[in-house]
């Protein structure tokens, strides 16, 4: 939220929040939404027909289902808010992850620079951030230097993370069929098999971890070198969060689970996920 407060660019995009559609009534997401209409220069979208980019804790199959239809139910409600502009930044905000100061700003001024040569389809993003420990505020560079080894294995860190953002003509983006043809992907490391993908080559994101992460921790492979006091201090001013409080939680069992779920070897796991999303997804939800 602070960083979100703290871009330049304020007061020049909305924050959508897409809500499933059974949260309507729900008296906490609508004090939420009191809240959200009280802070000044931050503008909030909120729709009611769930999640509008690819779920991929389902099958290929449910997981369209559910994005066309989510685009559908949604799309409508933002039609007010796009109005007679020729296009749309559709940005994404990865849960406890924010976006230093500029990133907006940056973002804006690169998706100009690409609609004046004609593009019409692409995805603007960061492959290089931070990574910090929300308990203790300790801050490390996110790792962008191609192959790895650690005590593991080689892996890769010349990969597109999700933060990204995509480009439309705005009748595409507002029409459920042609948004989905547009933009959907399974992963955010798939974005650039799609459509043109373009870096921005600074720093542009923070991944903040903590004690409910599931695979995410600070000790991620994707951990670099950690900042010295003064460093941090001034990444922490580019978040807008140099005076929030550090963020300490309790582990409850549904993480625990997760947590050595994700201990098991990867075909069991995949497994025992499968049965889970979509067996029993389609049990007891499935219309």
């Amino acid at each position: 939220m602070r960083s979100l407060m703290n871009q330049t660019a304020k007061g020049k995009f909305y924050v959508w929040h897409s809500w499933r559609p059974e949260e309507k009534e729900n008296p906490i997401v609508q004090d939420f939404i009191k809240f959200m209409s009280q802070i000044e220069g931050l503008d909030s979208i909120h729709t009611f027909g769930g999640i509008v980019f690819w779920d991929d804790k389902y099958t290929d199959e449910t997981a369209i289902k559910r994005m066309k239809e989510s685009l559908r139910l949604s799309l409508p409600d933002l039609k007010n808010h796009v109005g007679d502009i020729p296009y749309v930044l559709f940005t994404i905000q990865p849960s406890d992850d924010c976006y230093i100061d500029t990133a907006v700003e940056d973002i804006q001024k690169k998706a100009g620079e690409l609609i004046n040569q004609g593009v019409e389809k692409a995805a603007i993003g960061y492959k290089k951030g931070y990574i910090m420990n929300y308990a203790t505020k300790e801050i490390a560079e996110y790792l962008d230097k191609g192959w790895q080894v650690d005590e593991i294995s080689a892996f890769t860190t010349d990969t597109i993370p999700p933060f990204y953002t995509i480009l439309f003509p705005s009748e595409v983006f507002l029409d459920p069929e042609k948004h989905f043809n547009h933009a959907a992907h399974k992963s955010h490391e798939l974005i650039a098999e799609i459509m043109s993908y373009y870096d921005l080559d600074e720093r542009g994101f923070c991944v903040g971890t903590h004690n409910n992460n599931i695979s995410t921790t600070f000790n991620h492979r994707y951990k670099g070198r950690i900042l010295t006091d003064g460093e941090r201090t001034m990444v922490l001013l580019k978040l807008g969060i140099y005076y929030s409080e550090p963020i300490i939680l309790k582990r409850p069992v549904r993480i625990w689970m997760r947590y050595f779920l994700n201990r098991l070897p990867t075909k069991l796991r995949h497994q025992l996920l499968t049965f889970y999303y979509h067996k029993i997804y389609d049990e007891f939800f499935k219309s």
